[in-house]
């Protein structure tokens, strides 16, 4: 136990009891006698014991009548109660414990044994709340490491996203745009109720993570194809494909190495389907239809949609009335009809986002020619 004395308070109708009471507690404790369960209310007011000794038959409010309402009040709820009473009948020493009392003590009470039994109950009500406060403590110091683990998840990942834009500069914004993006769709599916079972059991935070890596495979493909200014040749084409399974194994290989699947499985799925088409048409594997994951699938739209708004060395940056257009002709073919159905709800955000990064971008390039003049 501690050094500072602990407060008790004995409530007892009898002068006598708590004379008697006093003596026995008063070398080592504090000690507050009262005379009846309705002074005790309004001395607790005031005063938080640590125990209260609680004699069960007094006149106007009985013992029992007292923790009751000691227990409905949070501010007095844990106080430990302990009975004194000069009966010995179990009934009624079970419904004083069903009602929160800690311990029954028959009158007369010694004396050694009195405080023996107090100091037993006061070492237990100590430790549990040290426990208390050790299992709060620890809660936060969790949480804490939580965070920081989620933190560097976080920079990690934006850090590999960013790898791939540096590799392929024409596409600056790419990713956190497509992000974007998948957000709106994942949003409009919980709200138009689009594939409404899948989309709910998703987690959000995953999907907005993962998606960053999509283009991950990039990082395998040849600066010469990569950086390209005109139209692919075929074999050079067949060479940027292999970006998607590249992804993938790179995604795999983690995998292997650590027990998070959650999380990669949706980064995998947005790896390797988001180059599938609705008909089959697509690479790497030529899925068709709901064989391809649904991740993929949403990944497709906002994929094509960035790569017809924004400019790149070979082309001009469409609008977004033209680019929603293609998207919308590819119903059935490149894209999945639900999904495109959802678009034209909602593609008035696609065009905000994009706006949005146009304006970021100009700002920046700005910002630039000042500081190079």
């Amino acid at each position: 136990m501690s050094d500072t004395r602990k407060t008790v308070i004995l409530v007892d109708d009898e002068v006598t009891n708590l004379a008697i009471g006093k003596n026995a507690l008063a070398g080592t404790y504090n000690v507050f006698t009262i005379n009846s369960g309705m002074v005790l209310m309004n001395m607790l007011e005031n005063v938080s014991p640590d125990l209260i000794l609680l004699d069960l038959n007094m006149p106007g409010m009985n013992g029992f009548e007292v923790i009751k309402r000691l227990k409905a009040n949070p501010k007095t709820a844990k106080i430990p109660v302990i009975f004194l009473t000069a009966m010995t009948d179990e009934a009624v020493e079970l419904e004083g414990l069903s009602l929160g009392a800690i311990d029954f003590i028959h009158k007369p009470f010694s004396t050694p044994l009195l405080l023996k039994r107090l100091d037993v109950h006061l070492l237990v009500q100590d430790q549990t709340l040290e426990l208390i406060n050790f299992n709060d403590n620890l809660t936060q110091m969790v949480e804490r490491k939580t965070h920081q683990v989620v933190e560097l998840q976080n920079a990690l990942l934006s850090t590999m996203a960013e790898l791939v834009e540096y590799r392929d500069e024409i596409t600056g914004g790419h990713i956190e745009r497509t992000r974007d993006y998948i957000k709106a769709l994942l949003d409009g599916m919980k709200v138009y109720g689009v594939y409404e079972s899948e989309a709910s059991g998703m987690n959000e935070t995953y999907i907005m993570q993962s998606c960053q890596l999509h283009d991950v495979g990039k990082i395998a493909v040849s600066d010469s194809i990569l950086f390209k200014p005109g139209k692919l040749t075929p074999e050079e084409f067949n060479d940027m494909k292999k970006h998607t399974t590249f992804g993938e194994k790179v995604i795999l290989n983690i995998m292997k190495k650590t027990s998070e699947s959650d999380f990669l499985e949706y980064a995998r799925m947005f790896a390797a389907y988001h180059h599938e088409k609705w008909d089959g048409s697509g690479y790497p594997y030529g899925l068709k239809g709901e064989e391809i994951p649904l991740p993929g699938r949403m990944m497709a739209i906002a994929d094509v949609y960035d790569a017809l708004v924004t400019a790149r060395p070979y082309k001009n940056a469409m609008s977004h009335e033209d680019a929603l257009k293609i998207i919308l002709d590819g119903c059935g073919t490149h894209f999945d009809p639900a999904l495109i159905n959802l678009i034209q709800k909602i593609h008035p955000i696609f065009r905000q986002i994009a706006f949005e990064s146009v304006e970021k971008t100009d700002k920046l390039q700005r910002a630039n020619d000042y500081i190079e003049v």
